[in-house]
């Protein structure tokens, strides 16, 4: 059985992802390539049709071919250098330990962080002093938005709302599944977020889904950015590794759909995570220069619309694996990635 990685694995190299100009080839038809598909044929497909459909789809893209890699199975999350804070928009900063990120929403009254790391030690050493030194102040942090109840999302959301006021925000799902494990750093319960929850800080408005299976309350927000003066707007996928149970994979594909058909009404042309090792994240930053003249986190609503696609594919495979027993190579060449694995 084919690995989906092998696919492309040997065709690409992610330092000429700019010179192919991947993603410029989103175009703003206006047409969801999620819609756009024909359906698929009747018959029963192996997991091996999935993965392949997801590999075609992606093509050359470094974007789509680390989402590949994220989404197989037995991969093992990598453990990169911190990048220095950047600004990836006019209103949005992304404070990244390097494994995994918090994003800052830039408003007119403040900021809403999306997650908090891994500790109170990083809160305050990637978090706070990464804001400082982009001239902005942390203690103007009013909420911290949980995408997810594991600790490199929550760990540190008590010390900001201790150290500067802000109010912490989870789904009722994953509040409750830390009250009964009672984890390390797990923040006070303080705000719910409700399924399509608009939460307004000054002029912004993020739109909170609901996007369970990579836990049960997982969310993942909707929100506009603004940079070379064009106003777009952000996904950012709230959990990306899948459960391991079929029923929690079926749950994740039902997020999958529904967030993309989510996106797809708000003309998402924008897609963040918050671990950038799934979705050519960290390379993107490091590309990323005032003189650019396309930002590459801009994938365009075709773009994004495949982003989830590829996804839908991998889930799709994975539950037919599952379903059918079967193991692909991935497996196997899982130790070929660094180790050290992460709630995710």
């Amino acid at each position: 059985m084919t690995d989906p990685q092998a696919l492309h694995r040997g065709t690409f190299s992610r330092r000429r992802f700019w010179q192919l100009g991947a993603t410029a080839a989103a175009t703003a038809a206006g047409v969801s390539v999620w819609q756009s598909r024909s359906a698929e044929a009747a018959t029963a497909d192996t997991a091996q049709d999935y993965f392949d459909r997801a590999a075609a789809l992606a093509g050359s893209d470094p974007v789509l071919n680390d989402l590949i890699d994220g989404l197989s199975a037995g991969f093992v999350a990598p453990r990169p250098a911190a990048p220095e804070p950047k600004m990836i928009f006019d209103d949005v900063a992304v404070l990244s330990v390097g494994w995994v990120s918090a994003t800052a929403i830039l408003t007119s009254d403040g900021i809403i962080l999306i997650d908090s790391l891994n500790n109170p030690a990083e809160a305050q050493q990637y978090i706070a002093s990464g804001l400082t030194s982009l001239g902005l102040d942390p203690s103007t942090i009013k909420y911290v938005v949980v995408t997810h109840g594991h600790s490199d999302h929550f760990g540190g959301a008590q010390y900001l709302a201790d150290t500067y006021g802000a109010r912490v925000m989870m789904a009722p799902a994953d509040w409750d599944a830390l009250a009964a494990s009672k984890p390390a750093n797990a923040p006070t319960r303080d705000l719910d977020i409700t399924d399509g929850q608009k939460l307004t800080l000054g002029s912004t408005t993020v739109t909170l889904r609901y996007t369970p299976g990579h836990t049960p309350g997982t969310v993942s927000p909707i929100f506009p950015v603004h940079g070379k003066g064009a106003r777009h707007t952000a996904m950012l996928w709230g959990g990306t590794k899948p459960p391991t149970s079929t029923a929690d994979k079926q749950t994740y594909l039902s997020s999958v759909t529904s967030f993309a058909s989510a996106m797809h009404s708000a003309c998402v042309d924008v897609e963040l995570s918050n671990h950038a090792f799934y979705d050519y994240g960290l390379e993107r930053m490091a590309r990323l220069s005032s003189s650019s003249s396309r930002n590459p986190f801009v994938l365009g609503t075709s773009g994004t619309q495949k982003f989830m696609r590829v996804m839908k594919y991998m889930l799709q495979g994975l539950i037919a694996q599952g379903q059918s027993g079967t193991t692909t190579a991935a497996m196997a060449t899982a130790s070929a990635h660094a180790a050290g694995g992460c709630g995710c």
